[in-house]
């Protein structure tokens, strides 16, 4: 066994040994809105429920250790002390990764998550329509633990109205867990899906994904694709150029005859399999076909 002394360590190595020791963890998915009312989705992993009365969840947008600055979700409940919590389970799970890119302030990554803004019954900020369990919340309290890069700012939220959607309740009202179907935060890039284990997920592009809202129509709004896969597609900082897609379409054309002339259904569901696999560049060559 190894004994290390944490003020041995950088941040960046202490933080990966607390990240991938203290898994899985529950993922806070914060909508907020700044002073001029305009959104802001993001998710935090470091997160979790203190007590039931009153109902109290906290959740820390840590300052960035390459850099020393603070998220815009921190400024954001500091100056409106409102948030929304919601849940994340496995269906929106490539969306709420994309939406930790870090665009700039005054993008809604509800748009570019391609997730839906629902309102909100007790507070201005909006709830993620998609997200099986939403916590409408006021902020009691933000304790700034440190002034350097890697320290936490613990947002103290007291929750001011619950919604559940039904088709994770049992009869009895109870949440089914199964139904659920959670997902966590481990270490790197390593989540845990509750009822199946551990899987990865690449880290978005420090160089900014296109978004959902920078799709094709046609493909953002498929009826084949799932959020998962628009969330995967996303996640480019630019499409294939039409020689690269008429290229990939002659080489796949000896495997799929009538590829040319398919409708967009058919390349839909073609794209999905290629996604199955992880191959993003091929799925838009086949989308953009």
């Amino acid at each position: 066994m190894i004994s290390l002394n944490p003020k041995d360590l950088s941040t960046g190595k202490l933080h990966s040994y607390l990240l991938s020791a203290v898994a899985p963890r529950p993922i806070a998915f914060a909508s907020t809105i700044d002073a001029k009312g305009q959104p802001n989705l993001s998710p935090f992993s470091f997160f979790n429920v203190f007590s039931a009365n009153p109902p109290i969840l906290i959740f820390s947008p840590a300052r960035r250790g390459r850099d020393n600055t603070t998220k815009h979700t921190l400024h954001n409940v500091e100056a409106t002390k409102e948030v929304v919590i919601n849940v994340v389970n496995y269906d929106i799970v490539q969306q709420m990764s994309l939406s930790s890119t870090e665009y700039p302030e005054g993008v809604n990554e509800f748009d570019k998550a391609g997730l839906t803004m629902l309102k909100s019954d007790k507070v201005k900020p909006f709830r993620v329509a998609e997200s099986p369990v939403q916590f409408e919340c006021k902020v009691n309290e933000i304790m700034y633990l440190g002034k350097e890069g890697g320290a936490g700012n613990l947002v103290i939220c007291e929750v001011l109205k619950l919604h559940i959607t039904e088709e994770v309740l049992n009869e009895d009202e109870t949440i089914n867990q199964e139904a659920l179907d959670l997902v966590a935060r481990a270490g790197g890039s390593y989540y845990s899906r509750a009822k199946k284990g551990f899987f990865e997920i690449p880290k978005p592009l420090q160089k900014l994904g296109i978004g959902v809202d920078g799709m094709p129509e046609n493909v953002r709004n498929s009826m084949i694709l799932t959020g998962n896969n628009l969330g995967m597609l996303a996640n480019v900082e630019a499409l294939p150029s039409q020689g690269e897609v008429d290229k990939f379409i002659d080489e796949v054309s000896q495997r799929y005859p009538d590829i040319k002339t398919a409708s967009h259904r058919k390349k839909h569901k073609l794209a999905q399999n290629y996604l199955s696999y992880g191959d993003v560049e091929s799925a838009w060559k086949l989308l953009l076909s």
